[in-house]
């Protein structure tokens, strides 16, 4: 299971790209096989999307399927709450399984109060922006959390094309790193396939998420 990560760790982790397919475009009678072929192609970690049909339009699924699942592999289960309220979730994601748990800026009032909850259940705390959200309203919150996820497409569903726009906020993000010697990790999620995956690495993510280009097999890992 992950820890969280110390300022050393972290600077190694960045020297490391992680790719973390995302389940939600794999086939949910098949989590295990996914799994085993996120295992068998360089995944360092799962993507888990979790939407309640508020937040984002779907639903998808919730503590009982990552708990399911949680025994299928060692690697991190890294939890995207793409829902609201977040703060009523974090005991039963950490109960069921999850690494990281990342929540939306959008959804969220009191973020200090959810990081330390995370943090206190000896989970990595993840912050996410969705498209139309500038990098700046996480100013107060960068320096606490481990995880900066980014959104290059609008959350909600798998295989749409990634914004170009956004991927700026990836170099903003780095930037801001570097300025302030923070110690949090990027990760990109939306749109990144074969032919976008080398822009968002050079904008300067560490985690990159891939859903419906993984497990159609266009997206080779090779970096």
């Amino acid at each position: 299971m992950f820890t969280i990560l110390n300022s050393s760790d972290i600077i190694e982790e960045m020297n490391n790209l992680i790719l973390a397919p995302s389940l939600l475009s794999a086939d949910f009678s098949e989590l295990k096989n996914a799994i085993k072929l996120i295992e068998d192609n360089n995944g360092k970690a799962v993507h888990i999307d979790v939407m309640d049909g508020i937040f984002v339009p779907q639903i998808s699924y919730g503590e009982p399927v990552v708990k399911s699942i949680r025994h299928l592999t060692s690697l991190p289960f890294d939890v995207h709450l793409m829902i609201e309220h977040p703060e009523n979730h974090i005991d039963s994601f950490a109960e069921s399984g999850a690494d990281w748990i990342t929540f939306h800026s959008e959804a969220a009032l009191h973020q200090h109060r959810i990081v330390e909850k995370i943090h206190s259940l000896g989970k990595k705390a993840g912050i996410s922006i969705c498209p139309s959200t500038p990098v700046s309203v996480l100013s107060e919150i960068l320096q606490y959390v481990d995880l900066v996820l980014v959104m290059t497409v609008n959350p909600g569903f798998g295989g749409q094309s990634l914004i170009p726009s956004c991927v700026y906020k990836i170099k903003e993000l780095k930037k801001i790193r570097e300025e302030y010697k923070y110690n949090f990790l990027i990760s990109v999620d939306g749109g990144v396939n074969e032919n976008t995956v080398s822009s968002v690495i050079d904008a300067g993510s560490d985690i990159v998420v891939s859903g419906s280009a993984f497990f159609n097999g266009k997206l080779k890992w090779n970096f």
